[in-house]
């Protein structure tokens, strides 16, 4: 039986995530990050095995009371990312004949399900409405939110997007999400058009990186470029100001993300009709438990196909 410092194994955890299991970097870095606080509470280096049900207590209460910049408090999802690291860091350990604490004996702390916000029709008409079209980057901003509108996307995948990535004639691509996971993105004719309109724009026109291999490029600050003079692709925090900017000139007093967009395509697709696994492949959730937190926001449609199809109402 092998006894081993918790730091080398996490080291050699984190390893096994990224060559045997293919995690993104982004991954990593955060199970390294909340890995490394159990160190943090313990104060030193200790053996995997001394990670018994007691210390495991003692960390989540230290970790409940840790303070963040906008809270004397972590939230609780935020702790359940720290115990869902410590599991799948266990459940290695037993892979590995590792004399360690059996991962189900961690479990997570029941959350509040968070209020899924949304666009209706005409918020969304004035957030398009904001971009300024005769500019090259008001016409990549529009693009960008007919974009993630239209297709679902999650910010990360938005501004991961090469201009040979999408075809815009069939308006489908392929996009690897979370979990390294490929699947298919279907956009409007609208959003199509946008993303074309900004493409012919930043083609014809010197100095705005028409040979630039990122979809979307920045237009300002001082890194635009970088020393060979290639445009740098737009950032994910880039995309966030940006929209949360635009919704509030629109006078939308909901808190807009790129992700309020997303939870908008998801809404209107089964506010239409469509049926959830359907729409769970699109967003690409891996478990339909996710998708369902949208169930909740389509019933005024079920109330409304109550009403119009049930017996006892009719009569």
């Amino acid at each position: 039986m092998k006894v081993m410092l918790f730091t080398k194994a996490k080291t050699d955890f984190l390893e096994y995530m990224e060559i045997e299991q293919g995690r993104s970097n982004k991954t990593l870095q955060n199970y390294d990050h909340y890995l490394t606080r159990l160190v943090d509470y313990a104060g030193d280096d200790i053996r995997v095995a001394d990670i018994d049900a007691e210390l495991v207590r003692k960390w989540r209460l230290w970790l409940n009371r840790l303070g963040t910049n906008t809270s004397d408090e972590l939230q609780k999802s935020t702790s359940n990312y720290h115990l869902i690291a410590l599991r799948g860091f266990l459940k290695f350990c037993a892979k590995r004949n590792i004399p360690a604490l059996t991962a189900d004996k961690i479990e997570l702390a029941k959350t509040r399900r968070k209020q899924v916000t949304f666009l209706n029709e005409d918020e969304l008409q004035r957030l398009f409405a904001e971009p300024e079209l005769d500019k090259i980057n008001g016409l990549r901003d529009r693009a960008i939110l007919e974009l993630l509108f239209s297709s679902g996307l999650r910010v990360s995948e938005l501004v991961g997007l090469d201009r040979d990535h999408i075809n815009l004639k069939r308006r489908e691509f392929m996009v690897r999400g979370k979990g390294q996971k490929d699947r298919p993105i279907f956009i409007s004719p609208d959003a199509a058009e946008w993303v074309q309109r900004y493409l012919d724009k930043r083609d014809n026109e010197a100095g705005n990186g028409a040979n630039a291999k990122p979809l979307f490029v920045r237009y300002s600050g001082t890194k635009k470029v970088d020393l060979t003079g290639n445009f740098h692709r737009l950032t994910a925090r880039s995309i966030q100001r940006m929209v949360a900017r635009y919704a509030l000139l629109a006078g939308i007093t909901k808190h807009v993300s790129p992700h309020t967009l997303r939870h908008s395509f998801a809404t209107d697709l089964l506010m239409n009709g469509a049926d959830l696994r359907s729409v769970q492949a699109m967003l690409g959730h891996s478990n339909i438990s996710t998708t369902q937190i949208y169930t909740h926001v389509t019933d005024p449609h079920l109330k409304d196909v109550h009403e119009r199809f049930h017996n006892r109402t009719n009569k």
